[in-house]
C-alpha cells in the first residue's frame, strides 16, 4: 500500500526534469501563433502554443514524426532532432485551403477532420475578429452554413439542415447547455454566451445522440471558451485583451476585457463583457408591411398607441447584458489538468417584437409582452488525465452545475391584468470520456453521462392598477428530468487510404412531473415518463490520394420528451391553449449522408454534401380534449385544446455546399450554400411544409490578406418563400411577413453587400472597421419576429498585451 502512494503521489505531482520551448510564428508576418495544435504519430496527446506562440514540447522528446495544425496555416512535420537544429523554431506558412482541420464536436476529443465521416465545420478567431459579430448567435451565421432566427433583437435560434430549438444540441466547454424546458418554438439561450470569450466553435452537422445524447438530432453547437494558460518558461505569463466596439443601426457600446496570468503550474483568466443595445433600425429599402408606424406607450394609467416618428425604428427592441467568466487552472505536469471554470450572464428585460406587432380590432393586442431578465450560470470542473494504461490513454471528467432564470411578462392592452411566469432550472452533470489505441489501427472513445435537471416553476397575476400580486398558474409543473447515457465508438484504419467507423450508444430517460390542479381541472396529478434509446452510427472515409477525400455515415439519434413537451400550459396563438400530456414517447431519427472534398492543386477546394433525415414520432402540437372537452376558458378568451404528441412523421433532405478559391496578388474567394427542404405530416393526413427548414441561404466572399491588413467584400442572401411553400403553421403569422399581390404572407428573398476590414496597427493594437448592408435593404429573414439591421456602421479597436 505505501509503495502504491508512492507512486501515484510521484504520477500526480511530477515534474518534467526537463523542459524544452518551441516557438511557432507566422512565415509572412513574424507574428507568434497561438492555438497551434502539436501532437506525434504515436500518442494521441496534444499540446497547444500559448498567445506567445511558445509550449513546452519536452512530452514529445525523441518523437520522430511532430506536426503542427492551425487553422489557415499549412501543417508541418519535424523530427524532435531536427526542432533541435531549428533551435526549437517552427514557421507555419499561410494557406487559405487546406483539408486538414483540427476538430473536437466528432468524438470529444480533438481528431482530423478529413479522418471524420460526419461534417463539422470551424469558426477560426481571425474570421471572428473581422466578422465583429454581436452575439453568439450572430457568430453562428458567420460559418454560413447556419440560418439564425430572431424573434427580437434578443434573440437568435439557429436552424440547421431544417432543424431547430430543441432538436438540436448547445455545448459549452464540454457541458451540453439544453435544459428540460427547451422549446419546440424558438429560441435564444445562445444569446447567454459572450462571443468575444470563445476561443473555439465547431459546428457539427447531422445526428450527434451518439455522442451527446438526447436533442442532437440535426446538429450540434459545439463552444469552447478561453482557457488559461500555462507559462513555457521560469517566467510568469501574462496575457490579456481590450475590446471596445460601436455599431450604428442599434447604437452598440460594447466593451470586453480578459486577462491570463500563469505560471509553469498554475494559471487564472478572468473575463467580463458588457454590451449595450438601443432600438434596432431597419433598412430603407424593402416591404413596407415591415415598418413599424406606431407603439404602445403607457401614460396616466393608459395604453397609448403612440406615432412612431421614424417607422424604420423599432421600437421598444432594445436591451443590454453583462457576461463574466473566471477560470482556474493546475496543471502539475504532463499527465494531469485541472480546470475549473465560473459562467455568468444576464440580461435586461426586453421585449418580444413579434408579440407587440400583433392586432386586434384595429390595435395593438398587448400592452405588454417581455421577457425578465435571462440568467445562465454553470460551474464546471474538467480533470484530464494523460496516462496511457490499460483502460485508457487519456481521460476527461467533467463535472457541472448550471443555473437558468427565464420569465414571461404580459398584459393585454389597457388591461390591468400582469401575467408573470418565472421558470428556474438546476442542471446537474457528470462526463467521463476515455479514448484509447490499441495497436496501430484501432482508435477506441467511450464514456458515460450522468444529468439531472430540476424545474420550478411559479406564476404570479398583478393588478396594475392596484399593485397587488396574487398566486397565478404556472408555466409548468414541478419536475425533474435525469438522463443516463453510455457510448463506445471504435475507429479502424483499414489503411491510410480508408477508415471505418462505428459507435453504439444506450440512452435511459425517467421524467417525474406533479401538477397544481389549482387552477385547471387536470384529470391527473402526476406523471411520469421511464424509458430508454438505443441509436448507433456507422460511415467511413476514403482518401484515394492527398486531394480527394469520400466520406458517408448513416446515423440514428433521438430526443427524449421534456418538461415542456409534456406539461406546458400556454397559448400558442390567439384562441388555441397547449394543456400536458403525459403519455409521450420519443422521436426518433434515421440520417443518411454522403461528402465529397477535392482540392485542384494548392489553389482550389470544393466540398458538397447531400443528407436526408427522415423523423419519426415527431413531437407536434394537435387537437385534444381536456375532461372531454375540445375547448376552455383561457386567460378570458375561449380556446381550443391542444396539446404535444407523437402524431407526426416528418423528412428533411438538403445540399450543403462550398468552394474556396486562392486567386493571385493574395486574393481569396470563398462561397457557401445551403438548400433544404422538409415536410411534415398535419393532422388530416397531409403534408406542409417544414416550419424549420428556410429557403436556400449562404454567402461569399472576396478576401485580400497580405501581412497585417485583412480585407473583405461579401455577400449574404437568402431565397424567397412563397406562399404556397410556407408552413401551415406559419400562415397564420401574417403580421410577420409581407404580402403577396394575392394577399397573402410570404417571405421574400433577400441580399445584402458588406465590407470589412481588419488591420494590425502594431504587435499589440488592431483596428477592424466596415459597414454592413451597404444599399440599405430592409428585409426579415424566414420566420423572424424582427425586421434585420438596415446600413450599420461598425468599428471596433483592440489592444492586447
Amino acid at each position: 500500500m505505501k509503495q502504491f502512494i508512492i507512486i501515484f503521489l510521484l504520477l500526480f505531482f511530477g515534474i518534467a526534469a526537463n523542459s524544452q520551448v518551441v516557438k511557432v510564428i507566422n512565415q509572412e508576418t513574424g507574428e507568434p501563433l497561438d492555438l497551434v495544435m502539436i501532437t506525434s504519430n504515436k500518442s494521441q496527446t496534444y499540446i497547444t502554443t500559448n498567445s506567445k506562440g511558445q509550449v513546452d514540447i519536452s512530452i514529445f522528446e525523441n518523437a520522430e514524426i511532430i506536426i503542427f495544425r492551425l487553422l489557415g496555416f499549412s501543417a508541418v512535420e519535424k523530427s524532435y532532432s531536427e526542432l533541435k537544429t531549428d533551435n526549437f523554431a517552427v514557421s507555419l506558412t499561410p494557406a487559405n485551403v487546406s483539408m486538414d482541420e483540427v476538430v473536437v464536436s466528432a468524438s470529444r476529443w480533438n481528431q482530423i477532420s478529413s479522418s471524420v465521416p460526419s461534417k463539422v465545420s470551424t469558426i477560426s478567431q481571425k474570421n471572428i475578429s473581422l466578422s465583429n459579430p454581436q452575439t453568439a448567435a450572430d457568430l453562428l451565421s458567420v460559418s454560413g452554413k447556419v440560418f439564425i432566427q430572431k424573434s427580437q433583437q434578443g434573440g437568435g435560434s439557429p436552424m440547421i439542415r431544417g432543424f431547430a430549438t430543441n432538436r438540436l444540441l448547445y455545448v459549452i466547454d464540454g457541458v451540453r447547455m439544453n435544459t428540460a424546458i427547451f422549446r419546440a418554438g424558438n429560441i435564444q439561450n445562445v444569446i447567454s454566451l459572450d462571443p468575444f470569450a470563445m476561443e473555439n466553435t465547431e459546428v457539427l452537422f447531422g445526428p450527434g445522440s451518439v455522442i451527446y445524447g438526447s436533442d442532437a438530432i440535426g446538429g450540434v453547437m459545439n463552444f469552447q471558451t478561453l482557457i488559461p494558460e500555462i507559462s513555457a518558461t521560469d517566467e510568469p505569463f501574462v496575457t490579456g485583451k481590450f475590446i471596445t466596439r460601436y455599431s450604428s443601426a442599434n447604437n452598440e457600446k460594447t466593451g470586453h476585457f480578459d486577462i491570463s496570468i500563469g505560471s509553469k503550474k498554475w494559471a487564472m483568466l478572468s473575463s467580463f463583457s458588457s454590451f449595450d443595445f438601443d432600438d434596432l433600425k431597419m433598412g430603407s429599402y424593402g416591404p413596407e408591411e415591415y415598418l413599424r408606424p406606431f407603439y404602445v406607450q403607457r401614460i396616466d394609467s393608459l395604453d397609448v398607441v403612440v406615432t412612431n416618428i421614424d417607422q424604420k425604428i423599432q421600437k421598444i427592441s432594445g436591451y443590454s447584458q453583462i457576461n463574466m467568466m473566471q477560470k482556474i487552472r493546475f496543471k502539475p505536469n504532463n499527465k494531469w489538468d485541472f480546470q475549473y471554470g465560473v459562467h455568468y450572464s444576464e440580461t435586461s428585460d426586453y421585449s418580444r417584437y413579434d408579440r407587440h406587432i400583433r392586432y386586434k380590432n384595429g390595435l395593438p393586442r398587448y400592452g405588454e409582452w417581455d421577457y425578465g431578465p435571462q440568467i445562465w450560470m454553470m460551474n464546471n470542473l474538467l480533470i484530464s488525465n494523460n496516462a496511457n494504461i490499460f483502460l485508457y490513454d487519456q481521460m476527461n471528467i467533467r463535472i457541472a452545475h448550471q443555473y437558468f432564470e427565464e420569465s414571461r411578462i404580459s398584459r393585454d392592452f389597457n388591461k390591468n391584468d400582469r401575467e408573470t411566469r418565472i421558470e428556474k432550472v438546476d442542471a446537474y452533470s457528470v462526463n467521463f470520456d476515455f479514448i484509447k489505441t490499441i495497436g496501430n489501427k484501432n482508435i477506441v472513445f467511450y464514456g458515460a453521462e450522468f444529468i439531472q435537471n430540476d424545474v420550478n416553476s411559479k406564476g404570479i397575476n398583478t393588478d396594475i392598477s392596484t399593485g397587488i400580486s396574487v398566486t397565478g398558474p404556472s408555466r409548468y409543473p414541478q419536475s425533474q428530468w435525469n438522463s443516463y447515457g453510455i457510448y463506445l465508438t471504435d475507429k479502424f484504419s483499414v489503411s491510410e487510404k480508408f477508415i471505418i467507423q462505428a459507435a453504439v450508444r444506450y440512452n435511459h430517460f425517467i421524467l417525474d412531473a406533479s401538477f397544481d390542479t389549482t387552477f385547471y381541472p387536470f384529470p391527473f396529478t402526476n406523471a411520469n415518463i421511464n424509458d430508454g434509446k438505443l441509436t448507433g452510427s456507422g460511415g467511413f472515409v476514403y482518401k484515394p490520394n492527398k486531394k480527394l477525400i469520400f466520406s458517408m455515415n448513416l446515423a440514428t439519434a433521438f430526443r427524449s420528451p421534456n418538461v415542456d413537451d409534456m406539461g406546458k400550459v400556454f397559448d400558442s396563438e390567439p384562441g388555441s391553449v397547449i394543456i400536458p400530456n403525459p403519455d409521450l414517447d420519443a422521436e426518433y431519427a434515421y440520417n443518411g449522408e454522403i461528402t465529397m472534398a477535392k482540392m485542384f492543386g494548392k489553389f482550389l477546394k470544393i466540398d458538397i454534401t447531400g443528407y436526408y433525415t427522415l423523423l419519426q414520432n415527431a413531437l407536434v402540437r394537435r387537437d385534444y380534449t381536456l375532461n372531454g372537452l375540445d375547448s376552455i376558458i383561457y386567460d378570458g378568451t375561449m380556446s381550443k385544446v391542444q396539446a404535444v404528441q407523437n402524431a407526426a412523421e416528418a423528412n428533411v433532405y438538403g445540399v450543403q455546399t462550398g468552394f474556396e478559391l486562392v486567386l493571385p496578388y493574395h486574393f481569396s474567394l470563398t462561397s457557401d450554400f445551403n438548400y433544404q427542404k422538409g415536410e411534415e405530416e398535419l393532422d388530416d393526413g397531409t403534408t406542409s411544409p417544414s416550419r424549420h427548414a428556410p429557403p436556400w441561404f449562404g454567402n461569399t466572399k472576396l478576401i485580400y490578406s497580405y501581412g497585417l491588413l485583412t480585407l473583405q467584400f461579401y455577400s449574404v442572401y437568402s431565397g424567397e418563400k412563397s406562399f404556397e411553400e410556407m408552413p401551415e403553421e406559419e400562415i397564420g403569422k401574417d403580421y410577420m411577413y409581407a404580402i403577396d399581390k394575392n394577399g397573402n404572407p410570404y417571405s421574400p428573398s433577400w441580399y445584402t453587400l458588406n465590407f470589412k476590414a481588419l488591420c494590425s496597427i502594431s504587435e499589440n493594437f488592431s483596428v477592424s472597421a466596415g459597414v454592413e448592408n451597404i444599399t440599405d435593404q430592409r428585409y426579415r429573414p424566414y420566420s423572424s419576429g424582427i425586421v434585420a439591421p438596415g446600413r450599420n456602421v461598425v468599428l471596433s479597436l483592440k489592444a492586447k498585451f
